[in-house]
C-alpha cells in the first residue's frame, strides 16, 4: 500500500496550479438587441452590416397583434404564429421601421440570426 504524502512535505513541483478562466462578459442588453451580418447586405441602395433591435423594447401587444393579423391575411394560419420566421421578420420590421421586404430578401443566415434574436427576446428570461 503506497504511504500518503504529507501536503507539508511535498515538494512544490508535485503541485499543479488550478487555472480557471474569467467567466466570459455578459453581453450588454443593446448589444443583445443587434445582429451582426455574415456579410454586408444592400437593400435600396444602402448596406448594412448589422441590425439594431433594441426597438424591440418599445412594441407594444398593439404591434403583436398587428403581426398576427398580417400573418392571417398571408394565410398563415399556424397556432404558434410567435414563433414562425414570418412572424418574427414582422416585429423586427415594427422594431426597426425597415419595411418587411427589408426582411425577406435577407440571406437565409441573416435572417434566421433575426429571428433567434427576436424570439428570444420574446421567451427569454428576464
Amino acid at each position: 500500500m503506497e504511504k500518503e504524502k504529507n501536503p507539508a512535505t511535498v515538494a512544490e513541483s508535485e503541485f499543479s496550479p488550478t487555472i480557471v478562466p474569467a467567466p466570459a462578459p455578459e453581453p450588454e442588453e443593446d448589444d443583445a438587441l443587434v445582429v451582426e451580418f455574415k456579410k454586408p447586405y444592400t437593400f435600396e441602395g444602402k448596406t448594412f452590416t448589422t441590425l439594431d433591435l433594441s426597438g424591440l423594447e418599445t412594441l407594444t401587444a398593439e404591434d403583436m397583434i398587428a403581426a398576427s393579423n398580417y400573418l392571417t391575411r398571408k394565410g398563415n394560419l399556424a397556432p404558434t404564429q410567435e414563433i414562425t420566421i414570418e412572424y418574427a421578420l414582422f416585429i423586427a420590421s415594427r422594431a426597426t421601421g425597415l419595411p418587411v421586404e427589408f426582411f425577406r430578401q435577407l440571406p437565409v443566415r441573416d435572417a434566421v440570426k433575426v429571428k433567434n434574436r427576436v424570439t428570444n427576446y420574446f421567451f427569454g428570461e428576464d
